[in-house]
């Protein structure tokens, strides 16, 4: 059966030409504005308060705008962006080790796998320095030397230390400079704030993102919100794969109900595995706990030289040990990027080197830097993380190493923008991990809170007022035949999984989906594999549709039906992101295909046959997904095989 068909292609028609370094300058100037006396009379919704979504609202309400805001959490501050852990990179270049704005665009071309945009990477990279600016001058705690000025430190994929910090909640800090932001404008009535709502549906009028259909988590009642652009920050998809370390509440609606509704998809077989996570400890477990990617700054991995070693790693002596990162990668040792240390924990552990009770494991010791640098040092760095460590495991890592292993994080798909963070649907803007637009095929570590917040604070603040500019348009109400189309269709959709009755529950069919996802579509992938897995997904989907148990009504709280909502649209995503991975047959980044290795086991890519963005676009279910090709063109940073050794 024909999985999917060729499409136009498509192009980034809003990126300036010239030299990179004046691009997003060019882009600022050429862009219309909207006089202050006009952005009072638009409205803008934003969808997600995370870091994205809440420097986004506060900075349009600072300009002028109506914003209404959308969370499904009980407070706006509990987006997952609080659980980031180790830092934020920024071109600051402060302790003068060669840092630059063009070595942090080089480093975050090269560590996507060039398939990234070179614009868009070196616009990220401009705007860094403003954010660390920004968030000192609303208070956030970064970590300070002895002196006070700001320290930094290394992570992945860079040999300068770039990476602002807030010892082991740098994300937590963050969000909670933009929440004190957007607090602000809502209590100026800047902002409407509406916590405990879910977007259901995204409505059209006339081709243009207009508003969205939501329901209030707590009373079940459904509500069609309208205004003259819709932003969705919405975060990421690791969730289809049901462990994760995502936050449980973590899903795809909002960005695949905008998809099925025109919004192009782009690159969803792109997912991040990372590398230092508390290993899967049984069935039990509903998701997984990060340890952050800055714990490889001092801490050192390794397995037992010999297969089946059990002993205590104390008892372990060094020459039986194999710090294979140091030993494959010399010149970035414990520090290459996340695809790679994944690839690599997962190739000891498939040799039979692996350690703990499921041998799905690796270590990562701080003896050494204890040593070197005192417990109080490290304490003062990591102290936070090391207890969390503790309480899950009943380990000490002061005392024995950490062992750890890869899970899912993060996600480089999304849905497709152009320069300007406008989507295939004229007025729909998609900002931080909810679009595609900076990461390629791999996020270096440190990057998600910089995109979220350069998306948010500085660059759509810029280019959404020169879609609004085009205006006015037409004034629309809950009352438009578009509207209360799309209000019937989510009151349709909740009626059919209430209807079914079923007899298994909604999290058994999501474990089950994970479970194909990981196994067929993780860290490793094939041509085979992946067939199955489009088969068993589709099996599985028709199954849910006949044997879902969802109890209680849509008029109350019910966490049942959200998740099936959610389990739903998982369930679409997942075999397009199996047909997006099968249809790419190259290695590059997070996205590995068993056939497409070198000799030594690294990514091999394809840049003659797909140096490109794949943009799908939604088609009935069953019917052959269209994908359209954006070819990618690279000036600045030409790909080469990625070497880190």
């Amino acid at each position: 059966m024909e999985l999917f068909t060729e499409g136009d292609p498509i192009a980034d028609t809003k990126a300036p030409t010239g030299p990179i370094e004046k691009r997003w300058e060019t882009r600022r100037f050429e862009a219309k504005l909207v006089n202050p006396a006009n952005r009072r009379k638009m409205t803008v919704i934003v969808v997600g308060t995370g870091l994205a979504g809440g420097s986004a609202a506060a900075t349009l309400a600072e300009q002028g705008y109506h914003v209404k805001s959308y969370c499904y959490q009980d407070s706006p501050r509990r987006a997952h962006s609080i659980a980031a852990q180790g830092g934020i990179n920024a071109a600051k270049n402060y302790r003068n080790d060669g840092d630059s704005v063009h070595r942090l665009f080089y480093d975050t071309v090269k560590g996507g796998d060039f398939r990234s945009r070179e614009s868009n990477v070196h616009r990220l990279a401009e705007v860094s320095v403003n954010i660390i600016d920004q968030c000192v001058a609303q208070g956030v705690p970064f970590a300070r030397e002895y002196g006070g000025l700001l320290d930094t430190r290394s992570f992945g994929g860079a040999q300068v230390q770039r990476t602002f910090y807030a010892r082991g909640q740098t994300g937590q800090q963050l969000l909670l400079g933009a929440y004190q932001a957007l607090e602000r404008q809502i209590g100026l009535g800047n902002v409407e704030m509406n916590a405990r709502h879910e977007m259901l549906e995204l409505v059209l009028v006339d081709g243009r993102a207009r508003g969205i259909v939501v329901r209030d988590l707590v009373t079940g009642e459904i509500s069609t919100e309208m205004a003259d652009a819709v932003v969705l920050a919405s975060g990421g998809y690791g969730n289809v794969f049901y462990l994760s370390t995502n936050a449980k509440g973590c899903n795809v609606t909002a960005t695949w109900r905008a998809h099925r509704k025109g919004a192009y998809f782009a690159n969803p077989c792109y997912t991040q595995i990372h590398p230092t996570c508390i290993p899967v400890s049984g069935d039990h477990q509903s998701k997984l706990t990060l340890m952050s990617e800055s714990l490889r700054n001092d801490g050192r991995v390794w397995v037992p030289k010999t297969k089946g070693d059990d002993r205590n790693p104390r008892d372990i002596p060094e020459d039986e040990r194999d710090y294979y990162l140091e030993r494959i990668y010399p010149s970035f040792g414990n520090l290459v990027p996340r695809d790679i240390a994944s690839r690599a924990a997962k190739n000891v552990c498939d040799e039979g080197r692996g350690v703990g009770p499921t041998k799905l494991g690796v270590y990562l010791d701080f003896a050494d830097a204890i040593d070197r640098l005192g417990r109080k040092a490290i304490e003062a760095k990591y102290g936070n993380l090391f207890e969390m460590y503790e309480r899950i495991t009943g380990e000490d890592p002061y005392e024995v190493p950490m062992r750890i292993y890869p899970a899912v994080h993060y996600t480089m798909g999304g849905l497709w923008v152009d320069y300007d963070l406008q989507s295939s649907i004229p007025g729909l803007f998609v900002i931080g991990e909810a679009n595609f637009s900076d990461h390629g095929a791999n996020r270096l570590g440190a990057s998600a809170l910089m995109q979220g917040l350069a998306d948010g604070y500085f660059v759509l603040p810029t280019t959404i007022a020169n879609y609004l500019a085009s205006g006015p348009l037409e004034k629309v109400d809950a009352s438009h035949p578009a509207a209360v189309e799309a209000r019937t269709d989510v009151e349709d959709r909740i009626q059919r999984l209430l209807a079914v009755d079923g007899d298994r529950t909604v999290d058994s069919f999501h474990r089950e989906l994970g479970q194909i996802m990981w196994e067929h579509c993780g860290m490793e992938r094939s041509e085979a594999g992946l067939r199955k897995a489009i088969g068993e997904i589709r099996d599985l989907r028709e199954q849910f549709w006949q044997r879902v148990k969802v109890s209680g009504t849509g008029e109350e709280l019910n966490q049942s039906l959200e998740k099936a909502g959610r389990v739903a649209d998982f369930f679409e995503l997942a075999e397009l992101m199996c047909i997006d991975a099968l249809h790419r047959e190259e290695s590059c980044g997070g996205h590995f295909r068993a056939e497409h290795q070198t000799p030594d086991g690294e990514a091999q890519r394809d840049d003659d046959r797909f140096a490109y963005v794949a943009a799908w676009e939604f088609t009935a279910t069953g019917e052959p997904s269209v994908l359209h090709k954006e070819d990618l063109k690279f000036e600045y940073v030409h790909p080469t095989q990625r070497s880190y050794k």
